[in-house]
């Protein structure tokens, strides 16, 4: 039986070239294929919106099947006024039209609305906390399928009682996922894209801290979560938040953090982490991945 204890195969960003397998090289003839888009955070600024209308010109020209984003899809809707997450949400929506696929969002910590006091927006909001994103993009966590995989997109943010944002999966969508499994095979790949990371050895590596667990920077509830998934085929967690590149291997199980389409915030790399996305290529039940500098340079 799987048990997810950080016994991990850690491969780094500084440590390899930019397109490397993860499994094996078996990936030359895919089944199918689609990217990882994380931490975009659109906005009028930083010529962000050119900056994303070049990553969107390189995700069609390498033409997955689909595109999941991986939140912090804009900057952003947690302490601002109701007309200024508006525009941001119209930004990003109206510049999305440009994808040739499908297009599946995962929610951020960025796209919550109105949580920090300072937006001084009412908790009684229809729009507050998840009444944005929920008007605007849909279902902010659900399933869905392509060829003979299961994804499933969950919301790892939740609000602290004195109006601030934690990584975790509440009870709610715990339920949903053991529903959710009873209709999927034992031995179908399963692929979850989370925003807040559920491993990572990010502080590790940037700041020599053995203690990655920080208030926000992963699900706290992650063992929990992982632990409905044995005896299930999880092949791949897609995690976004930090900015970084990492690829963990637990006992089979990849999780991706993958770097930002906005870099350091739109202004040039983040620890040495060009602005790019992630491509996965599926063969069969195997998959490889790599990153893609898309090119842009800040100014």
């Amino acid at each position: 039986m799987k048990s997810y204890i950080l016994l991990a195969v850690i491969l780094l960003a500084s440590l390899f070239p930019s397109c490397k397998p993860s499994i094996n090289d078996a990936c030359e003839e895919e089944t199918f294929s689609f990217a990882f888009m994380t931490d975009i955070h659109v906005q009028p600024e930083r010529n962000a919106i050119e900056g994303f209308r070049a990553a969107i010109a390189e995700a069609n020209a390498l033409k997955p099947d689909f595109v999941i984003t991986g939140g912090d899809l804009i900057f952003d809707a947690l302490g601002v006024s109701y007309e200024r997450a508006d525009s941001l949400y119209n930004i990003y929506m109206e510049e999305s039209k440009a994808f040739k696929m499908p297009v599946y969002n995962t929610m951020g910590n960025h796209e919550v609305f109105g949580i920090y006091e300072k937006s001084g927006v009412d908790p009684s909001d229809p729009n507050y906390r998840y009444g944005m994103y929920r008007s605007r993009l849909g279902d902010d966590y659900y399933s869905f399928d392509h060829g003979d995989w299961h994804f499933m997109v969950l919301k790892s943010v939740q609000e602290t009682e004195d109006r601030h944002y934690y990584g975790k999966i509440d009870e709610e969508q715990m339920e949903w996922i053991r529903k959710d499994l009873l209709d999927v095979d034992p031995r179908t790949p399963i692929v979850i894209s989370t925003h807040i990371p559920f491993i990572t050895v990010y502080t590790q590596i940037l700041y020599n801290d053995y203690a990655p667990n920080f208030h926000g920077l992963v699900v706290e509830n992650a063992r929990e979560v992982l632990d409905l998934f044995m005896g299930h085929n999880l092949k791949i967690v897609l995690q976004g938040h930090l900015h970084y590149l990492e690829d963990i291997d637990v006992y089979g199980t990849h999780f991706i953090t993958g770097g930002a389409v906005s870099g350091h915030w739109w202004s040039g790399p983040y620890e040495k982490i060009e602005e790019g996305f992630l491509m996965i290529h599926v063969n069969g039940e195997d998959f490889c991945w790599e990153y893609v500098d898309y090119g842009w340079e800040a100014e």
